[in-house]
């Protein structure tokens, strides 16, 4: 069975991304079609705009899914906004 992981799928235009947070298998292609969207991030609004559904990702985390570091750093973020 493929790895699951928790990353970013890159939208937007040349020099105007924007990414939306999917659970995909680890070997598939970055804009492939994911399991499950679970979220959108645009890093170039100050501050950075970010919308998850932070319980599906705690539900995929427990399930084995693997965040990436910038998934990672966004869960702390948004763990530490709601405390």
């Amino acid at each position: 069975m493929a790895e699951v992981t928790i990353r970013l799928k890159r939208l937007g235009t040349k020099k105007r991304p924007h990414h939306r947070i999917v659970v995909t298998t680890k070997t598939k292609a970055r804009d492939s079609r994911p399991i499950e969207e679970i979220g959108y991030y645009d890093p170039s609004k100050k501050p950075a705009y970010v919308k998850m559904d932070v319980e599906r990702a705690n539900y995929w985390i427990s399930k084995g899914a693997i965040p990436s570091p910038t998934i990672k750093r966004i869960l702390l973020k948004s763990a530490k906004a709601s405390s």
